[in-house]
């Protein structure tokens, strides 16, 4: 008896179409990857906008109310800027009552205002009203704000005698 090694192999077009398979699922997966990673960097901008705009709310809750107006940009305790009523920029109308700063930092635009009571000052109103606003470009182009907003009372305010 001989015997016989049967040596089955694949051919050359077995191997090709294996190839030609394989790469197909491979493309299909790093799409999956490369959408998925955008969501996941879209969530980290989205997020991060909150955190700006709650952050710049809670620094101005947190400050003595002659400072409300003054922003310690570099936060090195000193200020650095003061908002204006001017109705330029960012600001939208001029002696409204609404004072307005800003700044853009890692394609997020932040954007806070104080307003106080139209006929006061900021020393003599009661309560005033802080808003921030965050913007940034989703992935598709468009503008996406996050906003946050609360009243402080002014702890000197003794109201009408």
């Amino acid at each position: 008896m001989s015997n016989h090694l049967q040596c089955d192999g694949f051919s050359l077009i077995e191997v090709m179409v294996a190839m030609m398979i394989s790469g197909i699922a491979l493309l299909g997966t790093l799409g999956a990857v490369d959408i998925t990673s955008r969501y996941v960097q879209q969530g980290g901008l989205s997020s991060k906008a909150l955190e700006l705009a709650q952050g710049k709310l809670e620094a101005k809750r947190s400050i003595r109310w002659s400072s409300l107006i003054e922003d310690d940009l570099d936060y090195d305790g000193v200020a650095d800027a003061t908002m204006v009523d001017d109705g330029q920029g960012a600001d939208i109308s001029a002696g409204d009552g609404i004072y307005t700063a800003g700044y853009e930092r890692d394609g997020i635009t932040l954007l806070w205002t104080i307003e106080i009571d139209h006929e006061k000052s900021l020393n003599t109103s009661g309560i005033v009203v802080i808003r921030a606003v965050a913007s940034y470009a989703d992935r598709r182009g468009q503008r996406r704000e996050v906003q946050v907003a609360t009243l402080r009372a002014n702890p000197n305010y003794v109201g009408l005698r």
